[in-house]
């Protein structure tokens, strides 16, 4: 008897569920999105025929199931690996990955394997990221400043603080405070908008995961014994040296090819359609109120599930538990929401670069952290160095300013042609373009891009007690469990959903299990949400 799951948001976690529960059998998805295309953060805005990858989305896992479910979808392109396992590494982790039968560059729907570069501007320079203990570093920093940072990284490993609560305590003890301070306080504070001392460090666990300045020293030596041609990168930290897939049109044509399958086999990809109620009976939600956001009318879909990667505070709120302290605890949960600036130039003025041709002019590094302290842009996407595919007009150089700020703060309502003017005096200001080689541009608004550490995210284990208390209901992906996921995670925490729907589990640990793996995370995420500064 064919059971209905209705799957609220059509990203990267609810597009999993959808084809991996039609795989299973025995399951009819719906998947309800109110945008007006899918993959969530991960898709591909299309501007003109200029592709944008809204954050920058590297595909690589140490999951052998999601790089084999990448790969069933979008396969490597020929003459990517020549038949040889591909070395590639991310987040601290690396692989070696074993590519399939390729398929012909030209068939379109395929992957990339790139080369990861990207560096902070600071002091109107470049400097590696991380930072290197090389000539160019010190040329940049000066003999006196790089003598200080060495002395105060040595005083953090000689006295280490005891207890590591806030993001500042774990990046003074990993780097020491001069370098904290000259490299890391000022752009977190930038992305996140409050002091590091009310970041949990369970953030810094996540994202920075394992990478220390004596790791990035000793990968100094390692590179320079190194054989030329040595494409293994095991145990090497990802931001130090990186090589990933990449979907040829960005990340947005992975997802655009699961619905599709998904459709194709059978299930629903509903757009411009919002998951306004849920009708429970118990703690079991019987059904799904759905607006349709253009004709404005209201259905019932009935369901035996219900799978949900909307905002944890939505999913409260709509199923309305008899405990208030958690309603509110949910609500109140926090976010960073961001914009992207696309900008069309003629051409780039790198620093150094004496190159004539406009894109050869331009920076290698993907994406570049904008460390300025007298500019608002946070980072700097060079969307022709992902994929050249991306750009409409091989010519030019197609750009994203990301910002981060707070939906209906000052900079999230600033009007589109004033935003842009914003944002290309600031890039224009630290020297990397000028306006008058700007051809085109756009805006694109993000909201509940990161779920934030800080605030009531300290009542975060109370939310998820509750959560777990309904049969049939499943929070994945990185809104719907408020947890700062990579796309693969969401898709574990995906396939986990469907394995406790086809079975008949209503035991959910494996879903918040994913993404727990460091060993940061033996102390459990509740005890540390309740570690967290007000």
């Amino acid at each position: 008897m064919t059971r209905t799951v209705v799957i609220a948001g059509a990203g990267p976690a609810g597009l999993t569920a959808a084809l991996e529960l039609l795989r299973n059998g025995g399951c009819q998805p719906i998947v309800i999105e109110a945008g007006t295309q899918v993959g969530g953060i991960s898709r591909t805005v299309n501007y003109r025929g200029n592709r944008m990858d809204l954050g920058g989305h590297r595909f690589f896992s140490k999951s052998d199931w999601v790089m084999n479910w990448w790969q069933q979808i979008l396969p490597v392109a020929e003459g990517q690996a020549g038949g040889d396992p591909i070395a590639l590494a991310y987040q601290g982790k690396s692989r070696e990955f074993q590519p399939g039968t390729p398929a012909a560059r030209d068939a379109g729907a395929v992957m990339l394997v790139r080369n990861r570069l990207s560096r902070i501007y600071y002091r109107r320079r470049f400097f590696d990221y991380p930072l290197k203990l090389n000539l160019a570093t010190i040329a940049n920093l000066g003999w006196l400043e790089t003598a200080l940072i060495g002395a105060s990284y040595s005083k953090g490993q000689l006295f280490p603080r005891s207890q590591e609560v806030t993001l500042e305590d774990f990046f003074v003890n990993r780097f020491g405070r001069r370098l904290y301070e000259t490299f890391f306080k000022d752009y977190t504070e930038k992305v996140w908008g409050v002091p590091c001392q009310e970041i949990s460090a369970e953030w810094g666990a996540q994202r920075v995961k394992g990478l220390s300045v004596t790791k990035a020293l000793a990968h100094a030596v390692a590179s320079a014994v190194r054989k030329p041609g040595d494409v293994a990168q095991k145990e090497v930290e990802t931001s130090l040296i990186e090589r990933f897939l990449y979907p040829r049109l960005g990340p947005g044509q992975m997802w655009e090819e699961v619905a599709a399958k998904v459709q194709a086999l059978g299930g629903k990809v509903e757009l411009q359609q919002e998951v306004v109620g849920l009708r429970r009976t118990g703690t079991t939600v019987t059904a799904v109120e759905v607006l349709d956001r253009v004709s404005r009318s209201k259905r019932l879909i009935p369901c035996d599930a219900f799978v949900s990667t909307m905002p944890l505070s939505l999913l409260m709120a709509q199923l309305q538990p008899e405990d208030g302290e958690v309603v509110r605890i949910a609500s109140a949960l926090p976010y960073r929401d961001f914009m992207t600036v696309g900008l069309i130039v003629k051409q780039m003025r790198a620093p150094g670069s004496r190159a004539q041709d406009p894109v050869a002019s331009m920076p290698p590094d993907n994406w570049i952290y904008i460390q300025e302290p007298d500019v608002r842009i946070g980072r700097l996407q060079i969307f022709n160095n992902w994929s050249p595919d991306l750009v409409a007009d091989a010519g030019m150089v197609s750009l994203g300013l990301e910002y981060f700020c707070h939906e209906g703060d000052a900079t999230w309502n600033m009007a589109d042609p004033a935003f842009l003017s914003f944002a290309a005096a600031e890039l224009e200001k630290i020297g990397l373009i000028r306006q008058q080689d700007i051809v085109d541009g756009t805006v694109v608004r993000v909201p509940k891009a990161y779920p934030a550490y800080f605030g009531e995210y300290r009542g975060i284990g109370k939310v998820r007690d509750c959560l777990d208390r309904f049969d049939n209901v499943y929070a994945v992906g990185r809104n719907g469990m408020h947890r700062y996921n990579n796309q693969d995670h969401s898709m574990l925490a995906a396939k986990a959903a469907v394995d406790c729907i086809v079975s008949g589990s209503r035991n959910k640990t494996a879903i918040w299990s994913v993404n727990t793996e460091d060993d940061y995370h033996e102390e459990s995420e509740r005890g540390l949400a309740q570690r967290v500064h007000k």
